[in-house]
């Protein structure tokens, strides 16, 4: 069995690293078959370190393609298992988000160790744990709350998680060093903290304690052991570090307080505890689910005091320690002086600890770890299905659009949000209010709670107040309704097209039939000077929709071949043998070019435009599918032929034209597998994508704005939320059409009145 650890490691001065060397060394000690063991070390910005050989791998925190890479030599090294130890901060991206690609990309089981489980996580956080739970074959926390706050927050099933506390060493093997104890300590009674600084520690609160436990017991030395975190230094340098001894200066305890400025071997560690009386950690937040820091000082016998945070209520319960009010000086200084001025209650309390710290020793904690494995590799894993199924209607999320009313007002939909909030700033564009009028139109067959305001009027009203007197439109709209531009771009224009003729053909009742007509035959006197063939696209397929109801207006046909002319010519003059596409680079909204041929080759039976349609969307799908899931052409620099296909900024409404795509080119060819790819561009809202991380967001209704290379953009405008619900009907819609189609007919024989035999299906 060959084991692969992701994880920070020695000697990187980091808890997660020490965590991980003794794991390492308790899985493998004490047997004939240990594990083979394979380390990839997450390496902290800037930071170079000289690994022992086991390190086979290593990641820079902040570069994603480093991921990517370790997953190859994971799945090209022989490993059987991988092993995380997870930590927000110890990898890239926003709330660590590089990790999941990794995961996603190996082809082994993993077990993670979530080392922190946050009750109030953010989005992002919240997701994170969430898909590397769904991924994970086994999940591992160190305290029964993290147990409980994984299956009530973040929803992962109880029988996927596995309680193995944090190990300590087998403090009674180890021979006492004194020699690395400072002369200071010799003959005082020490209160000991060890660990990494920063401010949540608490170390002032101690030192505060001190001068009334002094007053009794002038002996007292109180020891602070550990180097100041490296993430504190990197942002504020040692100012608390200077604070403290500022501290110390301004309470006159020089002589009664000893900072020990560096990194604790075990061995020290061992010493310092072993010749301390009371050890103390005075932690100012509840919100820790566990400390490597208290576990060991428990494991080593010491006479623990701490505050009431949730790992230090759990671990000494049962009076295996003693709790005090966070930042309580007071307090904490009445439970020192009663421990040093009764040595039975301190022996108490040491004898509990020993008792219950040979419980943890890393040998028994290695040994759950590699039954944990055994068993994990015995168990035979799901086949991967490359073409799965389509799912069933009712695996789709319901259509919610509490979002899309949230932004929208008497004028329209607002553009742009802050989070989820409406950014009232930022005002309107007829972009956004055009998709609005698309969306609620095909979600009018799916709105079971009719009683809701019906939007489209707000929607239509708004586009007519955006058409100026020569048919044109403006694009943006102020939160005071004063018009921003005098002309809109074309893309504004076409998509408003789009919407017009789609409501022209489904329109609910014929006010609303007459009201779109008016509009869009107003604007056709623009239609020649488009120059742009997103613009001309965007027409085309609303020029399609009006004629798919006014099947004989000849004039309009002859509009829809003046527009696609132009589409052709530019296919003609940039496509080649390698480079199948209607310009020299591929930039936004890709999609729409192919959708629009195939709108118009459905409508006229023209082979050739339903040619070119399946030829420049087969390179498109080459370029945005080949990984498995859907990944658009990234808006940072774009792809240009010959050159490399960015992967950021990704946008929603990439995905949305993909989705009405493959809808389309299903409709064209009746190839069924479209249909599939359909979904999987539509799992890209909900985490089918380069970061594993949905954008979807349940709690809000609205979809954020794209992925970045540091994560999800959490801001959830008009244009992206109505990117999703537009790709979210339309494949209900298609899986409601397969539904359908699927079901037994049923026939029944009648005989009707003239005495004639009818079928009825």
């Amino acid at each position: 069995m060959k084991i692969a650890y992701i994880a920070s490691y020695f000697p990187r001065e980091c808890g997660i690293a020490t965590f991980t060397e003794h794991l390492i060394k308790a899985v493998c000690g004490g047997t004939d078959d240990a594990p083979e063991v394979s380390v990839i070390a997450m390496n902290d910005d800037g930071q170079v370190y000289d690994y022992p050989p086991e390190v086979s791998f290593t990641i820079r925190q902040n570069h994603m393609q480093d991921y990517l890479d370790a997953a190859d030599h994971v799945n090209t090294s022989d490993v059987d298992l991988v092993v995380v130890q997870h930590e927000f901060g110890i990898f890239g991206g926003e709330s660590g988000i590089y990790l999941l690609p990794f995961l996603h990309r190996i082809k082994v089981p993993f077990l993670v160790t979530f080392h922190t489980v946050l009750k109030e996580p953010s989005f992002l956080q919240k997701s994170v744990v969430r898909e590397i739970s769904r991924h994970a074959s086994r999940v591992i926390v160190m305290s029964r709350l993290a147990i409980s706050f994984l299956e009530d927050i973040y929803e992962v099933p109880a029988d996927k998680v596995m309680l193995i506390p944090h190990g300590v060493p087998d403090f009674e093997k180890l021979s006492i060093r004194s020699d690395v104890l400072p002369e200071a300590l010799r003959q005082r009674k020490v209160i000991f903290t060890f660990g990494l600084l920063s401010r949540n520690k608490g170390i002032e609160t101690v030192i505060n304690a001190l001068p009334a436990v002094i007053g009794h017991h002038p002996d007292v030395l109180y020891v602070v052991a550990g180097k100041t975190h490296p993430a504190v230094i990197r942002h504020a340098g040692e100012e608390y570090r200077e604070s403290l001894h500022a501290l110390v200066t301004k309470l006159k305890l020089e002589d009664h307080v000893l900072f020990v400025d560096k990194f604790l071997t075990e061995d020290d560690l061992f010493a310092y505890l072993t010749h301390s009386d009371i050890y103390v950690t005075p932690y100012l937040s509840e919100t820790q689910i566990t400390s490597g820091t208290l576990t060991y000082a428990l494991g080593a016998g010491a006479a623990v005091l701490s505050t009431p945070y949730w790992y230090a209520k759990e671990l000494l319960d049962e009076g295996r320690g003693q709790l005090f009010g966070f930042a309580q000086h007071e307090e904490l200084g009445s439970l020192i002086r009663n421990l040093l001025d009764e040595p039975e209650a301190l022996d108490t309390l040491r004898s509990r600890a020993s008792e219950y710290g040979r419980e943890l020793q890393w040998s028994r904690m290695g040994a759950r770890y590699r039954q944990l494995a055994r068993k994990v590799l015995s168990t035979p894993r799901p086949a991967s299905v490359n073409n799965r199924p389509l799912p069933d209607v009712s695996a789709l999320p319901p259509l919610n659009l509490t979002h899309i009313r949230r932004l929208t007002d008497d004028t329209g939909i607002v553009q742009h949000a802050k989070y989820g909030i409406p950014n009232l700033k930022e005002g309107y564009c007829l972009d956004d209010n055009s998709r609005a009028l698309m969306m609620m139109l095909m979600a009018q067959p799916h709105r079971k709670n009719k009683e809701n305001p019906d939007l489209l009027p707000i929607y239509l009203s708004f586009i007519h107040y955006m058409q100026t007197p020569d048919g044109n439109f403006r694009n943006f709209l102020s939160f005071s309704r004063q018009y921003l531009d005098e002309v809109g771009s074309e893309d504004s224009f076409g998509r408003t097209v789009w919407a017009l003729g789609y409501l022209v053909r489904y329109a609910p009742n014929n006010s609303y039939r007459e009201f779109a007509t008016e509009l869009f035959h107003k604007s056709t006197r623009h239609f020649a000077a488009l120059e742009h063939l997103r613009g001309r696209a965007n027409a085309i397929i609303g020029v399609c929709h009006y004629l798919g109801y006014h099947p004989s207006d000849e004039g309009m046909f002859a509009v829809l071949d003046n527009l696609l002319q132009p589409m052709l010519e530019a296919w003609r003059n940039n496509s080649n043998e390698e480079w199948r596409w209607f310009e020299k680079d591929m930039t936004y909204d890709n999609g729409i070019l192919p959708l629009a041929l195939f709108h118009a080759a459905e409508l006229t039976g023209n082979e050739e435009l339903q040619t070119i349609a399946l030829e420049s969307f087969t390179f498109l799908e080459n370029l945005t599918m080949h990984r498995g899931y859907f990944a658009p052409v990234g808006n940072e620099g774009w792809y240009c032929e010959g050159g490399d296909c960015p992967l950021f900024d990704q946008q929603a409404i990439e995905t949305m034209a993909m989705v009405l795509l493959y809808q389309q080119a299903h409709a064209v060819t009746g190839n069924r597998s479209y249909l599939q790819k359909m979904f999987t561009c539509y799992n890209w809202f909900h985490g089918e994508n380069a970061l594993r991380i949905p954008l979807y967001d349940h709690e809000t209704h609205g979809c954020c704005d794209g992925l970045s290379p540091a994560g999800v953009n959490r801001n959830q405008g008009a244009e992206s939320t109505l990117a999703y619900f537009i790709s979210h009907i339309a494949v209900l819609k298609s899986l409601e059409m397969v539904t359908r189609q699927e079901k037994p007919v049923k026939t029944a024989i009648i005989t009707t009145t003239t005495g004639m035999v009818s079928k009825i299906s």
